[in-house]
């Protein structure tokens, strides 16, 4: 009888893993990244569906990758996947790497000790172990999934890692070809473990883009939202960091850095760093916004200023609220200097997902945006970074 039931509990056990596995990160996945779109959808006009269709529209960045789904496949929870990004017209997309958040994560200070959120959804995805408690190994399993679709599906997806590979992209998609350019990034740097060997590393697995840092200090310096205050700038190790990556064409985020550290990239000879995703600080007063003087900066060095899609950016949550944060940035930097940061699938709730990202270009010319305009922030000032900078 004991035997009985121990060999019961050890089934029910087993039962319960396997139930966890399979349902438990989609429940998360769906709870976390809402669509908040009203049931019949958002009106897009005759006019603003045949705009859409003629521009090249790029987006600065998604955190699709963190959810181990194969992006593929179509699927009824989260906001981006590749038939998606092709319905919405979307040429190119920066996918990141998210590998450490914080328990209790906020906008206003947190702690690189706090217990870690991502461990155990690597765990429950069951990704590979070596993974679940290494920084790097979290990217670069990440990276391994990027590669495997593009490998598996190359007239669907082609992974960006030169100005000549995005070259060969527009020129495909000239022709008639729907395939989806694909750029890999790191949502914060620490993926290098204090070890600038590892940036050799990341970058021969195909990565391009570093955002130094994301919602804590690590050893490149300061977070926007660290311990270490404003004034937490760039370490010597960060300083390192960001050489290097100039030397091999990478792109700089300062999404999520301190103003301090800001400044500091801005003053090394030769950086043009981007914020991949953020909103205007005159325009929505929220601690996830750098002050205005500092967006302007990044532009006037060259940058791209990336707006979210979220309402604790853009202070609102429909496509009327992005396109106003669009025209707000518009206002600070100039037309040039915009483009797209959705941070789609980034634990945060947005008004349409890819398929509907048309409902953004009715939005933009409601808001008396010209078609140059928008085709600009749409994606042309992504590719003429892109093949600048690459």
């Amino acid at each position: 009888m004991i035997r009985r039931i121990f060999s019961l509990l050890i089934i029910l056990i087993i039962l319960a893993a396997v139930a966890v596995a399979v349902w438990g990160p989609a429940y998360v996945e769906r709870s976390l990244n809402p669509v908040t779109a009203p049931a019949q959808g958002w009106p897009v006009s005759p006019q603003a569906l045949a705009l859409h269709d003629r521009l090249v529209i790029g987006d600065l960045h998604s955190d699709a990758l963190l959810w181990d789904r194969d992006l593929l496949d179509p699927v009824g929870r989260g906001h981006t996947d590749i038939p998606r990004l092709r319905q919405g017209n979307v040429a190119v997309q920066v996918f990141t790497t998210v590998t450490k958040s914080p328990r209790g994560q906020n906008y206003s200070q947190n702690s690189a000790d706090a217990p870690d959120n991502i461990t155990p959804l690597f765990i429950g995805q069951l990704r590979p172990t070596h993974s679940w408690f290494s920084l790097k190994e979290r990217a670069l399993a990440q990276a391994a999934a990027l590669n495997r679709i593009a490998e598996q599906a190359p007239e669907e997806v082609a992974l960006i890692r030169s100005a000549s590979d995005l070259q060969n992209l527009i020129e495909a998609r000239r022709q008639g070809a729907k395939t989806l350019g694909a750029l890999l990034g790191m949502e914060g740097a620490h993926p290098l473990e204090g070890n600038p060997d590892n940036l050799r590393v990341l970058y021969s697995a195909g990565f391009r883009l570093v955002g130094l840092t994301h919602f804590f200090d690590n050893e490149l310096g300061g977070s926007l939202h660290g311990m270490g205050g404003q004034d937490s700038g760039l370490s010597d190790f960060g300083r390192q960091v960001v050489r290097e990556a100039q030397e091999r064409r990478m792109i700089i985020d300062l999404a999520h850095a301190s103003p301090q550290m800001v400044r500091d990239v801005l003053a090394m000879p030769g950086t043009h760093p981007i914020i991949s995703h953020t909103g205007i600080q005159s325009h929505c007063n929220t601690p996830r916004n750098l002050p205005d003087d500092l967006i302007r900066a990044i532009a006037a060095k060259g940058g791209l200023i990336g707006i979210g899609f979220w309402s604790e950016v853009v202070c609102g949550d429909t496509p009327a609220d992005i396109a106003q944060a669009i025209a707000a940035a518009v206002a600070l930097v100039g037309e040039d200097r915009v483009a797209l940061g959705s941070d789609w699938d980034g634990s945060v709730g947005v008004p349409f997902d890819a398929a509907h990202l048309s409902a953004l270009t009715q939005a933009l010319m409601d808001a008396g945006l010209s078609e140059t305009q928008i085709a600009k922030i749409m994606g042309e000032n992504m590719m003429r970074y892109l093949a600048e900078t690459l």
